[in-house]
């Protein structure tokens, strides 16, 4: 079995991710703990918006903030976050898109 896409955050490319992790974990990783089936999902989130919702979850991991009982739980927030999205979040990854004079936002708020 194929490995699945990389998820950047697209809205329309959400379901068609989710679906294929689902069968992804069932098929190659029946029996292993959550956190190992949401670590693995995680490593192909990647790009755009998704590196912030990543980089939020991953924080709330290790703080023990974020605590998913389930795989499923995991992959519902995710659907949840990437089909309509909080607001919140999708402001500050559209900042961090923006750029002015060739660099990106944070670059340029680095350099001041």
């Amino acid at each position: 079995m194929a490995k699945p896409p990389v998820f950047n955050g697209e809205v329309e490319k959400v379901k068609g991710f989710i679906m294929a992790y689902r069968l992804y974990l069932r098929i190659r990783m029946r029996g292993t703990i959550v956190e190992e089936q949401i670590q693995l999902v995680l490593s192909y989130v990647q790009g755009r918006l998704a590196d912030v919702w990543k980089e939020n979850i991953l924080e709330n991991l290790e703080m023990g903030e974020a605590k998913f009982g389930s795989v499923g739980e995991f992959l519902l927030e995710l659907k949840k976050k990437f089909r309509g999205g909080d607001e919140e979040s999708v402001k500050v990854a559209e900042l961090r898109r923006v750029e002015q004079g060739g660099r990106t936002m944070e670059e340029f708020v680095q350099k001041f």
